[in-house]
């Protein structure tokens, strides 16, 4: 495979066309609808953060039984599977999905960082 077939993996993804194209591949085989379905798409984030908080502890060595079972790189992967996970359950409740997170994150960026000045 020469350079020009490898696939570029640093080019920027078109964030939410392809979170439509996941929760519409996930809504094709939703094995439970309407508010269970929402549901249960919510607490896969759950799932998804112990997933990180595996990672971690794999990546330390912080269970003495198993010692370094992770890398740091795992750990990566995981965020990206909460934040994944996330933008797909966000989209469920919404088809507004990319204007919601638009407005949110617009409102989080101008927060203060810290306690106001007295």
């Amino acid at each position: 495979m020469s350079d020009q077939d490898t696939p570029d993996t640093t080019a920027s993804v078109d964030l939410w066309p392809t979170v439509n194209e996941l929760w519409a591949r996930l809504e094709a085989t939703r094995k439970h609808a309407g508010p269970e379905g929402v549901l249960l798409r919510i607490l896969k984030l759950s799932e998804e953060v112990g997933e990180v908080a595996e990672a971690v502890i794999g990546a330390t060595g912080q269970n003495p039984r198993k010692g370094v079972t992770h890398t740091w790189e795992d750990v990566q992967g995981e965020l990206c599977d909460v934040a994944i996970t996330a933008l797909v359950a966000l989209r469920t409740l919404t088809p507004d999905a990319e204007e919601v997170f638009a407005r949110h994150l617009a409102r989080v960026t101008e927060r203060p960082l810290g306690p106001a000045a007295p």
